[in-house]
């Protein structure tokens, strides 16, 4: 059976462009932007309350998420997240690019992959709790309100990413 080939990815503009009309829509319909850390906060809250509820109701952080709602995953970020893994899973395979595979470079294992993978997902995670949201709440989001935290925050991100290539780079080489 011959493979065929993937089709090409779409213009960077045009996605752009999309992804700009889908935030306008956010605002407009939901009166809020978009972000997906909070969702994953709200799986967590909604487990630990499972488990501990009065721990849970006891801490005025996590206490919020259940004040005056039926469930904590009863928000737009949820179904915003469950949309993002569904639409990317049938884009995959409109375009033929759905396969199992890990990419990586020569110079490391795929254990060495999984291992910086998991790293930079839990120091990401744990910079959008303490920044109040993800790079797609922050910089989507608050950086077209013009709010100066999302722009310093994504100011961060970049010199971050940028000054950490440099050394994590000779694994895709």
């Amino acid at each position: 059976m011959r493979e065929s080939k993937p089709k090409p990815y779409w213009s960077p503009y045009l996605a752009g462009l999309g992804l700009g009309l889908v935030l306008l829509l956010s605002y407009v319909i939901l009166g809020e932007g978009l972000g997906a850390s909070g969702a994953f906060a709200r799986l967590e809250y909604t487990v630990l309350h499972a488990i501990f509820p009065k721990h849970v109701e006891s801490s005025p952080y996590m206490s919020e998420y259940f004040a005056g709602v039926a469930s904590p995953l009863a928000d737009s970020m949820i179904f915003t997240v469950i949309g993002v893994f569904v639409g990317g899973f049938i884009s995959g395979l409109a375009a033929g690019r759905f396969k199992k595979a890990v990419d990586k470079g020569p110079r490391i294992s795929q254990g060495g992959r999984f291992a910086f993978a998991f790293i930079g997902g839990t120091l990401m995670g744990a910079g959008a709790r303490i920044a109040r949201g993800c790079t797609s709440g922050q910089a989507l989001s608050g950086g077209a309100t013009l709010a100066l935290g999302s722009w310093a925050f994504m100011f961060a991100v970049f010199g971050g990413g940028y000054a950490a290539a440099y050394f994590i780079r000779r694994q895709w080489l």
